[in-house]
């Protein structure tokens, strides 16, 4: 059964970046945005957790918490931070998963049940769908999915740039 607007999310407890967490403690009486990454030194993911990184004050002023997730293993994440830091100038600032068994990518339906192997030896287009945000209100349910493809770049920092970016008439006035 896929997950749906106002189901309670998954509960589940993680290694993190920063630290273990049990996922519905962490969120506390927060708003939370949980979203995911098919691997880890992908471009695209790279400008997006950096992206992230820079408009976290924003999130914090809204008493939202953000946590990424990747199918790679924390060791990895670290590197990553490093590569993040020094190509787009900020480093995560917020935990990021790791999910290298994949258990929580399965949980919230971003692979199917089936899915098996180390994801290590996984490319990004194997977990292509783990590409998702989640929304999740401080009584822990979902208030938003969104789904997308490899193809598109997460809608938070698409959105936020094209607001910055006047096109047609306006680009030219």
């Amino acid at each position: 059964m896929s997950l749906q607007i106002n189901d309670v999310a998954p509960d589940f407890e993680a290694n993190t970046t920063q630290g273990r967490i049990r996922f519905h403690d962490w969120i506390g009486d927060s708003w939370a945005v949980l979203f995911s990454h098919p691997k880890d030194f992908t471009p695209v993911c790279t400008t997006e957790l950096g992206y992230m990184a820079r408009i976290k004050h924003e999130f914090d002023r809204r008493n939202t918490k953000i946590i990424g997730l990747s199918v790679d293993a924390l060791q990895d994440h670290s590197r990553w931070a490093n590569d993040i830091a020094r190509s787009q100038g900020t480093a995560p600032n917020y935990p990021i998963i790791g999910d290298p068994d994949l258990a929580v990518a399965k949980l919230y339906n971003m692979l199917p049940a089936s899915v098996s192997g180390d994801a290590a030896e996984r490319s990004a287009a194997d977990n292509q769908t783990v590409r998702n945000v989640f929304v999740v209100g401080p009584d822990k349910r979902i208030k938003l999915i969104l789904v997308y493809p490899m193809t598109t770049r997460c809608n938070f920092w698409q959105n936020t740039r094209s607001q910055h970016q006047p096109t047609g008439a306006l680009a030219k006035t």
